[in-house]
């Protein structure tokens, strides 16, 4: 199995051409694809659709009353999920 990461700018129809390596030519492949949105630089970013839609889930959950029900004291129970370890010189 060979991975293969890049990043690919859609063709004028919408279609994307991978780059298969030479050692895979000739072969029929499986092929697994992640679809991510990056800037310029190539660092994942996210559209306006995407964030509208966080943001709408946001507002349901603040319309619902939030957490409160399932986590009533946010501070206890991040100290219960976080598992500290004792520092060295700290008592």
């Amino acid at each position: 199995m060979t991975w293969v990461t890049t990043i690919l700018e859609p063709s004028p129809d919408g279609t994307l051409h991978i780059p298969v390596p030479e050692e895979l030519r000739g072969y029929r492949l499986s092929v697994q694809a992640s679809l991510h949105p990056v800037d310029a630089a190539g660092k994942l970013c996210a559209t306006p659709e995407m964030v509208a839609r966080r943001m709408e889930a946001l507002e349901a959950l603040r319309a619902l009353g939030g957490l409160s029900d399932v986590i009533p004291d946010p501070v206890a129970w991040q100290r219960e999920m976080r598992e500290d370890r004792p520092l060295p010189g700290r008592d």
